[in-house]
């Protein structure tokens, strides 16, 4: 989810933590772990700052080890431990400490339902799980936490009455989301009036609930762009994978290794030029305004060595004016 929903989630988090008898029985215990689930809820995140090593470093690495299960245990034991250091070791370290987890925990598993999704089995495994069932921002997540956090600022509903109702509708809606997911994948074969045998499809969420972006693969790696309004099915774009020998040689360079080792749907397209090759790979499931602005691109002479590249999210032309700074 994006960090405005993490934050919102973490005051909630510390709202139903009054169903706790002892955080409900003590403000500074109650203020501790609010300040727990508030920091519990973004810690997963604060691989952010790999971005100062570049792009392909943080796309690499970026809700890799950070969401893995180990992780999830050493956030919960450094924010617990540095709450029990501010408070000089009075608080009841088991309840604040089950509460930090609760909010790494929801953090990671949030996560998981969107279209990035996380490596949280590692280190058993270092799949990347992505259930595309969540928009990476929900509104109706997003504003009913909102007005949840202001009737209980306000004083007007028990926050021990409030949180524990949220989050049982809140576990009825990601049911029903998953249900809806599963059940536009089983339909689309049957509303694609091209479809072929062998073909297969993804639906990503969109902000819209009632609007889906569909991915078709076919057997010869050539993929379909579309999207799914209803019982409509319509697509926008192909995108046929190239073959060209430079796309084999691009896959030894350390960014475009970084780039695919993120996605498994990325299709790679070549320009020759008097100097060399352009090879552009795009993930094809973040198509926005005909373009495909998650990119990993490499320039390469005439003898297959790297000239400039690029790895992340950007526009055609700053994409370009950033690879002429790159190969100047």
């Amino acid at each position: 989810m994006d960090t405005g929903t993490h934050l919102v989630m973490g005051i909630g988090l510390g709202g139903l933590a009054m169903i706790d008898p002892v955080v409900a029985a003590s403000p500074a215990v109650h203020t501790a772990v609010l300040l727990g689930t508030v920091v519990g809820s973004q810690a997963p995140d604060f691989d952010n700052l790999l971005r100062v090593r570049g792009n392909a470093c943080y796309i690499r690495n970026h809700r890799g080890l950070s969401h893995s299960i180990p992780a999830i245990l050493l956030w919960t034991i450094a924010i617990t431990g540095l709450l029990q250091l501010i408070y000089r070791g009075s608080l009841p370290w088991l309840h604040v400490g089950a509460w930090v987890l609760l909010a790494v925990v929801v953090h990671v598993g949030t996560d998981l339902f969107n279209t990035y999704g996380t490596q949280a089995m590692r280190p058993f495994n270092e799949k990347w799980i992505s259930w595309n069932i969540i928009h990476i921002f929900d509104p109706i997540i997003f504003t009913s936490h909102i007005i949840a956090i202001l009737l209980w600022a306000a004083g007007l509903v028990n926050p021990a009455i409030l949180f524990p109702v949220l989050y049982l509708l809140l576990i009825v809606y990601y049911v029903w989301r998953t249900y809806a997911a599963r059940q536009t994948v089983s339909r689309l074969s049957r509303l694609d009036t091209e479809h072929q045998k062998g073909d297969t499809y993804i639906a990503i969420p969109t902000i819209s609930l009632s609007i889906w972006n569909i991915v078709k693969q076919s057997e010869d790696g050539t993929f379909h762009i579309g999207n799914l309004r209803g019982s409509s099915l319509r697509w926008l774009d192909k995108a046929k994978c190239s073959t060209h020998p430079a796309v084999e040689k691009s896959k030894s360079d350390p960014a475009i290794r970084s780039f695919l080792y993120f996605t498994s749907f990325a299709c790679a397209d070549v320009k020759e030029h008097s100097w060399g090759y352009e090879v552009r790979w795009s993930d094809v499931r973040y198509r926005h305004r005909k373009q495909y602005p998650f990119v990993g691109v490499l320039l390469m002479n005439k003898q297959y060595e790297t000239v400039g590249s690029y790895v992340g999210w950007l526009s055609e032309e700053r994409l370009n004016k950033r690879l002429r700074m790159d190969t100047y």
